[in-house]
């Protein structure tokens, strides 16, 4: 409040000063708030409106997030605009091929060292607008009858950010159901800020393509189309083959314990080996020169 307060006792005299004749530095702007599409040209007017001075220092600054960098300082265009803009005499800056990033304040300053008053500023606020690309969406391929469902469309590089739109069949989904004959009987929520289409219960109607459309001052895009397939529950087919399974698994089951009682399924150890008798007075050894056994008599005395 005070620094509003200064700046009024400052101004008051100065603009009584220029008006009574005393030569004064002045601009003006035939435009504070232009805007452009990206990859256009745009043009910030600063006009001079009064000076006396004949070669006038002007400076072009640009303010991002507070901080300021130069633009245009003796006499050349520097910073991230170099090689796409250009001075326009006498003192207006002409931006070429605009990104989004040239969004910003910018500040035309003209110093006049012959004039009484001799420094003027004009700040001119740029808005440069990104077209949408291809949003991202997500349909489901298939819903049965009286679920819920969500459809979800994205798209994060347009500039302003773009409000969405969902079509089905190429016909405009309206915000309210109601308000549309066709689609009054549809129990759906649209909401343009997120891109989310819910369905509190689909019905057999809500089947078809649909696809959604993002849109911003700087054009709009759409995903591509998507089939939404709406079934019938069949209740009675699915409880059917549910005691189906039940039942197989039940007979299965009784026939396996029938097999371990009547001892079909009971394993019974065997050896498979059997050791030879040895024969009575027969003695078996085996020599370092043969792999095999060999007998030997022996006599009993």
């Amino acid at each position: 409040m005070a620094t509003a307060s200064l700046l009024g006792r400052v101004l008051v005299p100065l603009s009584l000063l220029c008006a009574s004749g005393v030569v004064c530095v002045r601009l003006k702007s035939d435009n504070l708030a232009p805007w452009t599409n990206e990859f256009e040209t745009v043009e910030l007017s600063c006009i001079i409106e009064s000076i006396s001075s004949s070669a006038p220092r002007i400076e072009w600054k640009k303010i991002k997030d507070g901080n300021p960098s130069y633009v245009y300082f003796q006499g050349r265009i520097s910073g991230d605009l170099e090689n796409r803009a250009r001075l326009n005499r006498p003192s207006s800056l002409v931006i070429e091929n605009a990104s989004r990033t040239d969004s910003a304040q910018y500040r035309c300053e003209v110093t006049a060292p012959d004039d009484k008053h001799s420094f003027a500023e004009l700040l001119i606020n740029l808005v440069v607008r990104v077209k949408p690309v291809t949003p991202v969406c997500a349909v489901p391929a298939a819903v049965p009858v009286g679920k819920p469902a969500e459809f979800r469309c994205s798209e994060e590089e347009g500039f302003p950010k773009p409000k969405f739109k969902w079509f089905r069949d190429s016909e405009e989904l309206p915000l309210d159901p109601k308000s549309s004959p066709r689609f009054q009987n549809a129990s759906y929520t649209l909401d343009t800020d997120t891109g989310v289409l819910s369905f509190e219960a689909v019905r057999k109607e809500d089947g078809g393509v649909y696809y959604c459309r993002a849109k911003n001052e700087a054009g709009s895009s759409e995903c591509k189309a998507q089939k939404m397939e709406v079934y019938d529950l069949n209740v009675a087919g699915i409880v059917l083959g549910v005691v189906v399974v039940v039942t197989v698994l039940a007979l299965v089951t009784a026939g396996i314990c029938c097999a371990y009682r009547r001892g079909y399924l009971s394993q019974q150890k065997q050896s498979n080996f059997k050791a030879p008798a040895k024969s009575e007075g027969v003695d078996y050894v085996r020599t370092e020169d043969e792999g095999d056994f060999r007998h030997k008599s022996s006599f009993i005395i």
